[in-house]
């Protein structure tokens, strides 16, 4: 599949409307945009929302719910429609196909039947063209301390630097999360107040609902209270990865240090997960008991690579070496300690790459970001006259004044 794919879906009865609602919601690969309980509205429903796949229960009224069908894929051609019935007879299936649809599903509806019909449609209708979904990286932590947020933050901001790339960064600290401060934002949103209007949640509204920073960085803070993340139910957390994951090219998440419910939807839905450590006994022991945690969730620990954060901090520390040994695991980027450098830009609430460019810690930050974007500042980036990126020099410069 080609992205995440926008659906919308139309059955009168509830009881299985909402049961194909539920399906739908656990599938990462598509986003529920909108539902209608009436045949009439359907067509205006479809037309508001321009869906890539429209999935449409015609038992309620076989004739009426044909000619929404019918009307629904002469206005957009692009749609893939579904027609579901518990009947099964050739006459129902060809009449079906000669409205429009591309697929006919029995009730009740199987999981694998639905998504496999809805990968087909997708390609029927050119979804092999469709841009493909972002990606979501997960910023953890092996502690408290270890300057997660300090490096999702930075890593969002240079990512949002590199050519074609659009940047989210999600706050899922609710104790103690200040990315806001780190970039010296007072956002009107907060990732509570996306969830709680989930049922009408899109992609003009999300994007809405998002601060933008001047680096291009997209904000949703954590929510106002600490309380509140008893509030935010996982499945609708998932959803709104989703749709971040549909509209941007990378969304970060940085975890709190409590790998919570919420924390471990992150990271199921994550395709890369940056373990932060510091080199250290203890950071290290919780490195090798987080892998053991890992492995309870399909997939997550394969996801996982290991940065050493404040590497050269004291002279005692654990070489990399030993830390690897201990781990059992390679390490996959280090970063430089520079705590005058990261206090002066969390105090100031100014990014690395505006506070202080040319230091050490920001150029390893600029490198972790290029790995994880699979990206190489030498390809297709155009230097100015006197050899440095314009791409950085531009948004340097909006910071100088």
């Amino acid at each position: 599949m080609s992205g995440t794919l926008r659906v919308v879906i139309c059955d009168p009865n509830e009881s299985t409307r909402d049961n194909l609602k539920k399906s739908l919601m656990g599938m990462e690969e598509v986003w529920l945009e909108a539902d209608s309980s009436r045949y009439s509205l359907f067509p205006e429903v479809a037309e508001q929302a321009v869906p890539d796949v429209a999935i449409v229960d015609i038992d309620s009224d076989e004739n009426e719910a044909l000619q929404v069908v019918e009307a629904v894929a002469k206005a957009n051609p692009k749609c893939g429609i579904i027609v579901v019935s518990a009947r099964a007879d050739g006459q129902l299936i060809l009449k079906a196909m000669r409205a429009g649809a591309k697929e006919f599903l029995n009730s009740p509806l199987k999981l694998d039947e639905l998504l496999a019909a809805i990968e087909r449609v997708d390609t029927a209708v050119g979804g092999e063209k469709r841009a493909k979904g972002g990606s979501i990286i997960t910023i953890a932590g092996a502690s408290g301390g270890v300057g997660s947020t300090s490096v999702a933050v930075n890593v969002a901001v240079a990512m949002a630097q590199q050519p074609g790339n659009t940047v989210a960064l999600v706050d899922l600290d609710f104790a103690l999360g200040d990315a806001d401060v780190f970039l010296d934002m007072i956002p009107e949103y907060t990732l509570l107040d996306v969830t709680q209007n989930i049922s009408r949640l899109d992609l003009a509204l999300l994007r809405k609902s998002l601060t933008k920073h001047d680096s291009g960085v997209y904000l949703l803070p954590r929510p106002v209270q600490i309380e509140d993340i008893d509030i935010v139910p996982p499945d609708d957390f998932r959803r709104v990865l989703g749709l971040l994951k549909s509209s941007f090219t990378h969304v970060i998440v940085d975890l709190s240090k409590t790998y919570n419910r919420l924390d471990v939807a992150a990271l199921e839905s994550s395709d890369t997960v940056v373990l932060l450590t510091q080199l250290d006994l203890p950071c290290l022991r919780n490195v090798v008991r987080l892998f053991s945690a890992f492995e309870q969730y399909q997939g997550v620990s394969q996801k996982v690579k290991v940065v050493v954060n404040r590497s050269g901090l004291d002279k005692m520390q654990i070489s990399a070496d030993k830390a690897e040994e201990t781990i059992d695991r390679e390490i996959y980027a280090r970063i430089p300690n520079n705590y005058f450098v990261i206090s002066e830009c969390r105090n100031n609430g100014v990014p690395l790459l505006m506070q202080s460019p040319k230091t050490a810690i920001t150029l390893a930050i600029q490198d972790l970001a290029n790995k994880l974007n699979g990206y190489s500042p030498e390809e297709g980036d155009e230097s100015d006259d006197n050899g440095g990126k314009k791409s950085w020099l531009k948004f340097l410069s909006k910071g100088a004044g």
